[in-house]
């Protein structure tokens, strides 16, 4: 089984893949969002806890949070749902989608890293990944720069640069 885990605190993020269905076993039966200690994938994990954030069955089909089963249903989604996207306005589809809870019928397992663990994972816990845009909305400026009120906001505002056509940099 292929194991996507990320690592929110620097932003990466890398793909593993498990032969052993032993290692991967304490995960079945949890349910997306519960969180589940990472020992059973081998030393390097010890002390690592994670959080389930989905995956896809050997089909493709995603799972879908709040749907309480293993296996797959059909159900009548319509805008604002996940695994969906409405084509056109008041538009409803029936699909196909997986329940949240996880088992051996799974190919790809997403997992986000909760609580890091001792040892460090190459190119997931020792690298860090810059944020590619910044807030906009003066409060979070504040909040993300810990500004005061009397502080002037447009100097900490995250500029991205575009590269112009010959070799310029313009500012957006």
């Amino acid at each position: 089984m292929k194991i996507n885990i990320s690592y929110p605190a620097s932003g990466s993020q890398k793909l593993f893949e498990f032969h052993d269905e032993a290692k991967v076993r304490p995960f079945f039966g949890h349910r997306m969002s519960q969180e589940v200690g990472g020992d059973s994938l081998g030393d390097e994990w010890k002390g690592y806890v994670f959080r389930v954030c989905g995956g896809n069955d050997k089909q493709g089909f995603p799972m879908k949070q709040g749907v309480l089963t293993a296996g797959r249903v059909r159900l009548l989604l319509s805008k604002g749902h996940s695994c969906y996207r409405s084509r056109r306005t008041g538009e409803r589809k029936r699909k196909s989608v997986r329940g949240c809870i996880v088992d051996s019928n799974l190919s790809v397992l997403a997992l986000a890293i909760v609580k890091k663990g001792e040892a460090e994972i190459p190119g997931l816990t020792d690298k860090h990944v810059p944020k590619r845009l910044g807030p906009k909305r003066a409060s979070k400026i504040r909040k993300l720069f810990n500004l005061g009120p009397g502080d002037d906001v447009r100097k900490y505002v995250v500029r991205t640069q575009k590269a112009a056509k010959e070799g310029e940099f313009n500012h957006k």
